[in-house]
């Protein structure tokens, strides 16, 4: 039987991203579909609200639905094509428009090529809106909800929903390599076989709705910076407020306003994690070359 030498895989940082209220002030719906069905997103997200009260259930089940009643009441047609263009209206942040190239550069730069970067979205908000954004071609993948569409291109019902909670699914797709979601991930992996371990990975989200996936990076040995909105208004201190929570629970790194720009909080904090993990990777990749010379990684059955 054929043998292979092992080679060093954990080469790969994970620069993880929630979308609403992270790379974007407000949520998507807002700048996009509600705009189109002419609702104030106010008494949408109360109308969100009351039902879920009402009849219990899952909020972005609630949210989802409701949009595709709207819609219908409205003779409004959502199909994929259409969301996605709705994407155009989509404001960001100061700097998240060059933010990626500039991150790339860096890690490119420092590592002299040997460290790759990879970009990614895990949102509750709609991915066919998210495939529709300016920024999409700098993500390796985009991880949010989806809705079923029939014959006629129409909208129907969700297919995939993804939560606060279920998206801690994906840091785990990420850490093995499994980003389909038809790929199950419940068998037992060795830590050294994971292509992006924990460590590998920056979770950047603004608050609460981040929790879990925060908690779950963290814990895991990775980093995480909530981000808040700088303005004078009851949601920026709101956000402020529970982003500095966050920092006093220790369930993150840093907290930094909600700025990309060149030379800004964020980027100095993001910076200075990136080369903590690089110089990890760095002596990880050292440490295996060492085992090898010496015959203790030992080549593998193909």
């Amino acid at each position: 039987m054929a043998r292979r030498t092992p080679l060093f895989i954990q080469d790969t940082i994970a620069l993880i991203y929630d979308f609403d209220g992270t790379l974007s002030p407000q949520p998507m719906q807002e700048y996009t579909v509600l705009p189109k069905l002419d609702i104030k997103p106010a008494v949408f997200w109360k109308e969100v609200d009351a039902e879920t009260h009402q009849h219990g259930g899952e909020t972005m089940l609630a949210y989802m639905r409701l949009l595709l009643e709207k819609a219908e009441n409205r003779s409004v047609h959502i199909d994929r094509r259409k969301l996605g263009e709705l994407a155009k209206h989509i404001q960001y942040f100061p700097g998240v428009e060059n933010w990626f190239g500039r991150i790339n550069q860096t890690v490119k730069t420092s590592s002299k090529g040997k460290i790759r970067i990879h970009h990614y979205i895990i949102s509750a908000g709609l991915k066919e809106i998210l495939d529709g954004v300016s920024i999409r071609h700098h993500f390796r993948n985009i991880f949010a909800s989806e809705y079923h569409y029939d014959h006629h291109e129409r909208a129907t019902f969700p297919k995939l929903l993804i939560t606060d909670t279920t998206k801690t699914q994906f840091l785990f797709r990420i850490n093995k390599g499994m980003e389909d979601p038809r790929q199950s991930i419940n068998s037992h992996m060795p830590e050294n076989k994971r292509p992006v371990p924990f460590q590998n990975m920056i979770y950047i989200g603004d608050g609460s709705t981040d929790v879990p996936s925060m908690t779950v990076t963290t814990q895991n040995g990775g980093n995480a910076i909530a981000v808040f909105r700088t303005g004078r208004d009851q949601k920026s201190k709101e956000t402020r407020d529970t982003c500095k929570e966050l920092l006093r629970a220790g369930r993150i790194n840093f907290i930094a306003p909600a700025d990309y720009s060149e030379g800004s909080v964020l980027e100095r904090r993001v910076l200075l994690l990136l080369n903590a993990i690089m110089a990890r990777i760095e002596y990880q990749r050292e440490l295996f070359t060492c085992r090898k010379e010496q015959g203790l990684i030992t080549p593998q059955p193909e």
